[in-house]
């Protein structure tokens, strides 16, 4: 619903300038205006023209990991799973940042955060209703668009989730997380004990988000390196 591809942009410039990492952001289309599948085809896309113009841009194609935080993570674990499903590219890595992951609204973090913090339950299912119109909550909706409701983990590459535990997409994380290590896919979870949502890019200063943001960085170091 709002946002741009500079927004937190800063957090991954260290993949640039210390790893030398190439780095794309795309600027895809939002809700309400542009509602599902406008985003997560935006961005599939992008994927294509990467692995199409790899060589211009300098990019390892066996090295090609997603990102995103918050709906962007949610966007991102779609990705994946279109990626696996369209047969390919093959992904080294998914980078899946507090996403959100269910429209449905049915984790109990959903309902302890209500009326709470930065993203609350309504500006969840205000942001769900945006980008789905009159599917929200239907059983219409893509997993390419909602993970959660993927019912087939296996294959995707893998992949690492951090969330707070003081918000709303804490659960869904968590069970996305124990759904990946049933499906037998590589999972490395992490909640952070008071963390609330964005708190990386709210209070970058914090003990606590330069731990979250060094081990995040670690993991994706790991992860370009093999």
């Amino acid at each position: 619903m709002f946002g741009d591809r500079f927004n937190a942009l800063a957090l991954n410039l260290d993949w640039v300038e210390r790893l030398g990492a190439v780095l794309v952001s795309p600027e895809y289309r939002l809700a309400p205006e542009f509602p599902d599948p406008y985003a997560r085809e935006d961005l599939f896309s992008t994927l294509r023209w990467i692995v199409d113009n790899a060589s211009p841009l300098g990019v390892d194609t066996s090295r090609i990991m997603v990102a995103g935080a918050s709906a962007g993570g949610g966007l991102a674990a779609g990705l994946a799973l279109a990626a696996r499903d369209r047969g390919g590219p093959r992904l080294c890595g998914q980078l899946l940042i507090y996403p959100m992951l269910d429209d449905r609204g049915t984790a109990v973090s959903t309902k302890q955060f209500d009326a709470v913090g930065v993203w609350d339950r309504v500006s969840n299912e205000t942001g769900w209703r945006a980008v789905l119109g009159e599917q929200y909550r239907t059983d219409d909706v893509s997993p390419y668009i909602a993970p959660a409701r993927a019912t087939d983990l296996a294959g995707l590459p893998p992949a690492y989730i951090d969330v707070g535990s003081a918000e709303i997409f804490r659960d869904e994380a968590v069970d996305y997380a124990t759904s990946l290590w049933h499906a037998g896919t590589d999972a490395e979870l992490h909640v952070w004990n008071g963390g609330f949502h964005a708190f990386d890019i709210f209070a970058p200063h914090t003990t606590l988000a330069q731990g979250m943001i060094r081990t995040r960085n670690a993991w994706v170091e790991n992860r370009l390196a093999d």
